[in-house]
């Protein structure tokens, strides 16, 4: 595995863990800086030995992830990470949150019920909290039923932020 670190975006850094493939290589997680916790502190304690490392793939997602932090329109694809480390409700519920258009909001319930799932809003909450590739699935378009934000990896304000920037109607 290798980390491409994202410097100095309006939200601080960003690293992206990927491996290479046959193929092309697979983003195995998106981490973001916490109010607490800045992104290097999470990659040395939850990925100890990683070593630094890009290639034109990764520098573009790279790229586009920071375009996205600074209010731009771009749509980074689904088939550049690596969903198979997520259990399968998990993976539906991913999908399910990337259907959502920027600018809007849906509930975990509203998710739920999508996925057929009527009962599932917490575990649809907890699908968005576990979620490995935030900003690329955009979990923050996700929201309490009540109409309160609920959580995000990078803190309730980058949540915040980030449907302020896609025009989303919050109170």
């Amino acid at each position: 595995m290798k980390i491409k670190l994202i410097k100095q975006t309006p939200f601080g850094a960003v690293g992206i863990v990927w491996s290479a493939t046959r193929d092309c290589p697979k983003i195995a997680r998106v981490i973001l800086s916490k109010p607490d916790l800045p992104d290097e502190a999470q990659l040395s304690a939850n990925y100890p030995g990683l070593t630094a490392g890009s290639c034109a793939e990764i520098a573009e997602v790279a790229s586009k992830i920071r375009a996205i932090l600074e209010r731009e329109v771009v749509e980074i694809p689904i088939d550049t990470i690596d969903l198979n480390d997520c259990p399968p409700f998990q993976q539906y519920a991913l999908r399910a949150i990337r259907k959502i258009p920027r600018g809007k909001v849906s509930t975990y319930q509203l998710i739920a019920l999508k996925l057929d799932k009527p009962g599932a809003a917490r575990a649809v909450g907890n699908a968005m909290a576990n979620n490995p590739f935030p900003i690329i699935i955009p979990c923050h378009r996700a929201i309490r039923t009540d109409g309160t934000l609920g959580g995000y990896q990078g803190g309730i304000t980058m949540k915040r932020r980030l449907l302020e920037i896609e025009g989303a109607d919050i109170h």
